[in-house]
């Protein structure tokens, strides 16, 4: 096995099991190491901290897997792995729910893989090189611990640039999937595409904060904006919501709502999908003087690094002030971000503003959280991505 020496100073976060090593890390290495190779990674007195997997090109240049010795990550130590994380999430699995987070990359030590179960299908992403190598094996186990009717990758995200990696998309195990696979979540019916479809398919990262903002729609008008398939509409109209005005820029978006809406038999006079940007429809609704009693802002990642968390902010501000203009006293609005490097006190400040912007006063009421099935690991905060408020106007 090829070896890399870090240098003096830069092994801090290596023994205290953070999986990303970058590339300014790396004092001394084998020669002819390849993208996906295998390696040990030892401190500049030469002890072994880590196995790990090299990449050549990528600013993070060793993910670590495996901090004991005797433990090679060899063709057992995937399946392993796969396994734990298949079998942490089975009790989700039932006839209100047969959809989830199956691997979750680095949280499950399975770095730069995402796998998630929709129904009778799995959609897997592939992020980094040396996982791009032996996903066969991935693919394998989940066959054997699941029996899928299909597995299609969708390995078309930005990320992979950076490994130099091309767009992967198609079959890997059993049938095609077909243009709409049916999930249940909450007992909801949804017609998902998983081939066509934003990300992998479908967010099963809302679910239990798609039923606790549904608490609060009884009887109520909810605007649910970035609406994608309908998670937040739906859950909302199940809970009696008197009427809810869904909004997403994806025409594929708007039909299966409308599609979901019809599957589950709800009332389509109660339900109005607006195909828009939504920037622009909230200021269009807020120069027509219009109101609601619920809110859901639930936008894409907006800060998708650090450095661009200043203009994010201002983003962010600027949409949740448009937000809070529809509100009045009592009103509440349920509001997300997807960005990991916004953490949840910056948000809680970027709301306050907005509010003050938007003359409001304002309470927090509830923070939101990832599920269970997408854990953030203790040695790797930044796996924690998703965050939100719930936001009452006074």
């Amino acid at each position: 096995m090829k070896k890399i020496i870090l240098h003096k100073t830069k092994d801090k976060a290596a023994w205290q099991l953070h999986p990303w090593i970058f590339s300014g890390a790396i004092s001394q290495k084998d020669r002819d190491l390849q993208s996906g190779d295998l390696v040990s990674v030892f401190n500049a007195d030469r002890e072994f901290i880590a196995y790990g997997i090299f990449n050549s090109v990528s600013r993070v240049a060793i993910r670590l897997l495996e901090w004991h010795p005797e433990r090679v990550p060899d063709a057992d130590w995937w399946r392993t792995r796969v396994k734990k994380a298949v079998e942490a999430r089975r009790h989700l699995l039932n006839d209100q729910n047969n959809t989830c987070r199956l691997i979750f990359a680095e949280a499950d030590f399975v770095p730069g893989l995402i796998a998630d179960l929709y129904g009778d299908f799995i959609s897997i992403q592939v992020h980094a090189a040396g996982v791009d190598q032996i996903k066969h094996l991935i693919v394998d186990e989940l066959v054997q611990l699941l029996a899928p009717k299909g597995i299609y990758e969708r390995s078309d995200i930005k990320s992979r640039e950076y490994e130099q990696l091309a767009d992967d998309n198609g079959v890997r195990y059993g049938d095609t999937p077909p243009e709409y696979v049916e999930v249940v979540e909450n007992g909801i019916r949804y017609h998902i595409n998983i081939v066509e479809g934003q990300k992998s398919g479908f967010y099963c990262d809302q679910r239990e904060n798609r039923r606790l903002v549904a608490q609060f729609a009884a009887n109520k008008s909810v605007l649910d904006c970035f609406s994608y398939s309908g998670g937040f509409t739906l859950n909302a109209l199940q809970a009696g919501a008197a009427h809810v005005t869904s909004v997403d820029s994806s025409a594929l978006a708007i039909s299966t709502l409308k599609d979901n809406v019809q599957l589950n038999g709800f009332d389509t006079s109660r339900s109005t999908p607006v195909q828009s940007d939504v920037n622009k429809y909230l200021r269009q609704l807020g120069e027509e003087g219009q109101k609601f009693d619920v809110i859901v802002l639930d936008p894409p990642k907006y800060a998708p690094s650090r450095s661009t968390l200043e203009k994010a902010s201002r983003a962010y501000k600027d949409l949740n002030r448009r937000g809070l203009m529809l509100l009045e006293s009592g009103g509440l609005l349920a509001t997300y971000s997807c960005s990991g490097a916004m953490d949840i006190e910056t948000f809680k400040q970027v709301i306050a503003w907005a509010a003050l912007d938007a003359g409001k006063e304002i309470q927090f009421i509830h923070q939101f959280h990832q599920p269970e099935d997408h854990p953030v690991r203790a040695s790797f905060s930044e796996g924690e991505y998703l965050k939100g408020l719930l936001v009452r106007v006074v």
